[in-house]
This record gives C-alpha cells, structure tokens and sequence, in this order.
C-alpha cells in the first residue's frame, strides 16, 4: 500500500501537472492521499506522539536549576540579644541545585514503552486514514466511469431516437403515415435529450464530488481516464481475510491499542514502588544590617559558601488509594481495548464477507446482462429491420428500444459493481504490503 502511494504521488509531481485534463485511478489516490485533511490532522498527531518519545527519554536526565534572591526588612524587628529594635536589613542569597533520579520506581522506563508504543498506535492511524480515502477514491472513480458509461448509452438513444424522428417525417411527407407519428417521433427525441441532460449533470457532479474528495483545487476540466479492460477474479474471504490480518492499519492499530492500554496500566502500578534520587548543590549569602559594620560582599560570598549532597528515599505507605484507583481505571482501559479489538476483528471479516458475496453476485449478473443485452440488441436490430419494412408499429419498435437500454444499463451497472467489490478485496488483500 505505501508503494502505491509513493508510486502515485511520484507520478503526479514528475507527470501530472495539477490542471491536467485527465487523472488515473492510481493519480487520484496519490493526489488525495497527499491533500486529504483527516491523513494531515493523523500526521499532526502522529508527530505529537514522536514528542512524546522524545520527552519520555529526557525522564533520565537530571534536573539542574539556579536561584537568587534579594529581600529588604524596614522597622522593628528581634534582635539576637531577644529585644525589639529598628533595625534595616537585606539579604541576598544564590544558588545552583541538581536532582539525579537513580531508581524512579520504573516509571520512567515503563512511561517510555507507552510512548513507543502509542507512537506505532498514532501511525497505523494515519496509514488507516490513508486506506480510508484510498477507498473512497475508488469508489467514487468507480462511480464516475459508471455516469460516463450511462452517458453514452443515452447519447445513444437520442441517435436512435433522431433516426427514427427523420423515418418519420419522410413517410408523413410521402403521405403515408398520420402527422401525429411525426409528433410522438419528436416528443421521443425530447425525451432522450432530456436523458440525456440528466446524464451529463450526473457525470458532471460525479466528477465533481471526486475532484471535492481528493482535496482539488482547480476543478476546472477534470476529467477521467478509463481502467483497463482486465477483468478481475475474485479472491476467497478466507483469503483476504488471513491477508489483512497481516497487513490492515485499522485492524493493526486496534491490536497495537490493546498493548497500550496494558503499557498504561503497568505505568500505574509504579505508583507501589519506592524512589530514590540524588541531591547536590552550592551556594553563598550576603547580609546587611543598617547602622553596622558588615563584611564585604566578597568576604561575606567566600565566608557563607556551602556545598551540599545527599540521597532522598519515598517510600509509599498510604496514597489515599490514589494508585490504586488508576490502576483500576487502566484495567478497565485493557479490557476496552480487547473488546474493540474484537469488535474491529468482526467487522474486518463481515466487510470482506459483503463484498465478497456481493462481487459473486454482480459477477453472475453481469455474466447474464451480456447475454441478455446480446439477445436484446439482436432483437432490436431485427426489430428495427421489420420497422423499416412497415410490418412493425412505432410503440413496438418504441417498447424493443426500451427493453435494448434496460439491458444494457443492467450490464453497467453490473459490470462496474463487480469491479467495486474486486477492488475492495484486493485492496484489503494487499493492505500494508511494501
């Protein structure tokens, strides 16, 4: 699937300008992948999720900040001999202080593993997201040769339907037909042109939503180029479904959610363990008491430097049942996850079961329109034949032309049904192969 893409949207920045008048299958998916605001909002987040690594590595660093302070006392205040006196005072103080984690209870470690994990969860997203709009392409491409198709075929009728309009007119000239076939001949070539209007407005809107769907800016002549003529087989759903397990985003990321709800759930029992950091420091002070000798600043900051070290030990005893509550609350994440995983499972299985039967079912009745738009064109033509000879009414000529467009719309719609469903089995099928 990700050489599909890449394969399209190379295609399109070397070959494919983005006014060309004719896009492939393969262009649109390429161009809509690349464009489609939901794979951008999943890469967005994805790119979070790389920041979340990133700040779960930096828990192993040690901590070192600076402070410096400066206060000023007016009035009375307690002296050393415990009396009251006026007395004006500063001090200022600094200091650079270090905290070393040497054992943080795992959960540095574990916070690690959840994000790593997550991060695999947020890019399936985004190459779910990716086979998401590839589908939707190929559907709505689909659907777009499908009013093309349909067009022709009433392009076709008002050809039909303008040929008989001049028999008409000829044989009510000679005389030998009533005026009002002519009239019935040309509300009939109405007709068709009105078919034939509401065709072109169904491919236009078809071309339309397809051109909204891949994110086009200049929808201005677009158009479509035809698949090829290969007529796809239809794979087995055991077949499709041992292929997607390997290789469908969704069904993977759902998987992936399960080990990051147990990852979560670990990270919430660090809360039981003990932690141990180090501690180390320097510092000095400056006092100024007004009305006084005092030493100099120089003298005061090398009299009153200090250094500082030690080691500190939490042990939990009693948390207000604060672990305990988040890890009962990440279980309940666990389980959340298994029953959508289960529920992705089944729905992966009853979609590649639908379109399977429905393939099947389209292929069957698309084998028998060819026959039955065989028969019917073979009616027709003889039907036509014995028009032309005067041994057969307009409204059976009419009702022969008519039963021809059924069949042959039957057969379209047929035909592009059983494409559909292949496509959408061979796509899950080769979901996440390189």
């Amino acid at each position: 699937m990700k050489k599909l893409i890449l394969i399209a949207a190379a295609a399109i920045a070397v070959t494919t300008p983005a006014h060309a008048k004719t896009w492939t299958l393969d262009e649109c998916i390429g161009y809509a992948v690349e464009n489609n605001i939901r794979v951008k909002e999943a890469r967005v987040q994805e790119l979070s999720g790389e920041y979340d690594v990133t700040q779960a590595k930096d828990q192993f660093l040690p901590n070192l900040s600076a402070n410096a302070s400066q206060t000023f006392n007016f009035g009375r205040g307690l002296t050393s001999e415990n009396i009251y006196a006026d007395r004006n005072t500063s001090n200022f103080q600094w200091g650079v202080g270090m905290q070393l984690p040497l054992f943080q209870g795992l959960e540095a470690t574990r916070q690690l593993k959840y994000a790593r994990v997550n991060l695999r969860s947020l890019a399936l997203r985004t190459e779910a997201a990716r086979e998401n709009i590839t589908l939707n392409v190929i559907a709505q491409y689909l659907q777009a040769l499908y009013c093309r198709e349909l067009l022709a075929t009433a392009n076709e009728q008002v050809r039909l339907s303008e040929y008989e309009l001049t028999r008409q007119e000829a044989l009510a000239e000679a005389g030998k037909i009533a005026e009002v076939n002519v009239l019935q001949a040309k509300s009939q070539v109405a007709q068709d042109r009105l078919s034939v209007t509401n065709a072109q407005n169904d491919y236009t809107l078809a071309l339309l939503d397809l051109a909204q769907l891949i994110q086009l800016s200049d929808i201005e002549e677009f158009d479509i180029k035809p698949l090829d003529n290969v007529i796809p087989v239809v794979p087995s759903v055991e077949t499709v479904y041992a292929d997607a397990t390997l290789g469908n985003s969704g069904l993977l990321e759902a998987q992936n959610n399960v080990a990051v709800a147990q990852a979560q759930e670990s990270v919430a029992r660090t809360g039981y363990i003990p932690r141990l950091s180090f501690n180390a420091g320097i510092g000095s002070s400056y006092y100024h008491i007004g009305g006084f000798d005092n030493a100099s600043f120089s003298r005061q900051m090398r009299d009153n430097y200090s250094t500082y070290f030690g080691f500190s030990l939490q042990i939990p005893i009693f948390d207000a049942f604060s672990t305990r509550n988040r890890v009962r609350k990440a279980q309940v994440q666990t389980l959340t996850a298994r029953l959508q995983l289960q529920d992705t499972q089944t729905q992966l299985y009853k979609d590649i079961q639908q379109a399977y039967y429905r393939a099947v079912a389209a292929h069957s009745k698309f084998q028998t329109g060819v026959t039955s738009e065989d028969l019917a064109r073979e009616a027709f033509e003889a039907m036509k034949e014995k028009y032309e000879m005067g041994r057969a009414t307009p409204q059976e000529f009419e009702q022969s032309k008519t039963t021809y467009l059924k069949s042959t719309i039957e057969r379209i719609q047929a035909n592009y049904e059983y494409i559909l469903r292949c496509r959408i089995l061979n796509f899950y099928s080769n979901s996440g192969r390189s």
